[in-house]
């Protein structure tokens, strides 16, 4: 898991050949008026923006997932928003199989970390991470950018 600022994001670049494309369509659009939906923004990478009420650490953790096929890179737009966070070979309970459809393996353990990211800030969140996200007061807006792996 990665977590920065947009500032810093060029020097991630070399972590995956669609990573700079991702980060050029974040500086060249107005991101805090994105709608929320889903949207290709090129080959290999998917946006969703979220917009939603933020949930307790205990609601949160119902939804403590990884993915095999897709890094996600979350985007703080208004915040500030709270992870929750565990390495994927520390967890043992799974909570249902692996949905290939939707690349997304969910988990019962308990998170051993919580971060919090305020707006303008990033984390990158590879197949390695279970996270859950969301976690806050009041409105949260964010854009999640699946890569493909």
């Amino acid at each position: 898991m990665i977590l920065d600022s947009l500032h810093n994001a060029a020097k991630y670049y070399g972590l995956h050949p669609n990573f700079k494309k991702a980060f050029d369509y974040v500086n060249q659009t107005d991101i805090a008026n994105l709608e929320e939906g889903t949207f290709e923004i090129g080959e290999g990478l998917k946006l969703i923006v979220i917009v939603g009420q933020g949930n307790t650490k205990e609601e949160a953790v119902k939804g403590f997932e990884c993915h095999d096929k897709n890094i996600d890179i979350q985007i703080s737009i208004k915040g500030p928003e709270t992870f929750a966070w565990k390495p994927r070979e520390k967890c043992v309970n799974p909570n249902g199989d692996y949905s290939d459809e939707r690349d997304v393996r969910f988990f019962h353990d308990a998170p051993d970390t919580f971060f919090q990211m305020q707006e303008k800030q990033f984390a990158i969140l590879f197949p390695e991470d279970v996270h859950t996200a969301m976690i806050g007061e009041g409105e949260l807006k964010k854009i999640v950018i699946k890569v493909k792996i």
